[in-house]
């Protein structure tokens, strides 16, 4: 890259000691290269969490749905319950009133054996009917009592979920803000380069200008991305009209009715796997260990891909996506 006059780089010279001479237009992008390929790891890492936080948050909602349903079943059997300990207490006011009697006295005072027989099945009969009442009353109390013990410890399931949600959206606080701080590094140091350092920075992966109407119609996924080619990058965006890297593949596989995972690790963990000398347009690349960037490959060797802040979605070669991780389909 040829010689360029400087403009001053805004904050970089009073932040850490940078590891590349600023005072070149090389050293300004490849100091830029670093911030923006460590603020989208922080991005990625923010967007698992907020994914995570967001799971959390729906299993809270079914064990409370869970927990409602078991104090139900509780009051239910409670009902039942209360309705046969009525039932008994009639029984048992009908016994000391004398108008129940046991099987023998009911035999003993009958006036004749038909008589005895019928008392005796009928006397038999009304304390079967207890003891089933009874055995009833007993299984609808330990129902209730195991549904109650089912309450408890879905209360104690639900009090464990909502300290770790707790956890872990302070944990997504601490990674956004880390996030914010590098980016508004990164967007001081763009806002601040030269109309020579920014042509500089905005041609840092050599993007391909021609022949790109060629590669439409191979994919649908494709020519979905393809028209937002010159969208602008915005750390987290998916669209409609600023990307990020995952951002970007998200809304493109959305405008052909398909969902795919948020962060570019999960998006190359949820598709099937293929191998670099088997890639077809529509499948997702990563780059960068960890997976902290990717682009979807169009053909042609090519990929289109929201990579950096200032620079808008372009298409690149597959090696100037960065080092290349592995590729997926969906």
């Amino acid at each position: 890259m040829g010689a360029v006059s400087l403009a001053p780089v805004a904050d970089a010279q009073d932040a850490a000691p940078s590891e590349f001479d600023l005072s070149t237009a090389d050293g300004i992008v490849a100091e830029l290269e670093k911030l923006s390929r460590e603020t989208e790891g922080v991005s990625e890492e923010v967007k698992t969490l907020d994914d995570e936080v967001k799971g959390k948050e729906g299993e809270l909602k079914k064990a409370e749905g869970a927990l409602a349903a078991s104090r139900d079943k509780v009051a239910a059997a409670q009902r039942d319950l209360d309705g046969l300990t009525d039932d008994i207490s009639y029984f048992a006011k009908k016994r000391m009133r004398g108008e129940l009697i046991d099987p023998l006295t009911a035999a003993l005072g009958s006036g004749s054996a038909q008589d005895a027989i019928d008392r005796t099945s009928y006397i038999n009969k009304m304390f079967r009917d207890n003891d089933e009442t009874v055995a009833k009353v007993a299984d609808s109390k330990a129902a209730a009592q195991s549904e109650e013990r089912n309450a408890l410890r879905l209360q104690e399931d639900i009090r464990k979920q909502i300290d770790d949600l707790a956890k872990r959206r302070t944990e997504l606080d601490r990674r956004s803000s880390d996030l914010e701080a590098r980016a508004e590094e990164v967007r001081n140091m763009v806002d601040g380069l030269s109309t020579d350092q920014r042509s500089a920075w905005m041609l840092k992966n050599n993007p391909v200008t021609e022949g790109l109407k060629d590669l439409l119609g191979s994919s649908a996924a494709v020519d979905a991305a393809m028209a937002k080619l010159g969208a602008p990058y915005s750390w987290g965006a998916a669209g409609p009209s600023e990307f990020d890297c995952s951002g970007l593949m998200v809304w493109a596989y959305q405008q052909i009715g398909k969902s795919i995972p948020r962060t570019s690790q999960a998006q190359l963990a949820g598709g099937t796997p293929v191998s670099r000398d088997e890639l077809q347009p529509g499948d997702i690349i990563g780059f960068y260990p960890g997976v902290t960037h990717v682009g979807m490959y169009i053909g042609n060797g090519q990929i289109i891909h929201a990579s950096d802040y200032g620079i808008p979605v372009q298409v690149v070669s597959i090696d100037q996506g960065g080092p290349y991780q592995g590729a997926v389909r969906y």
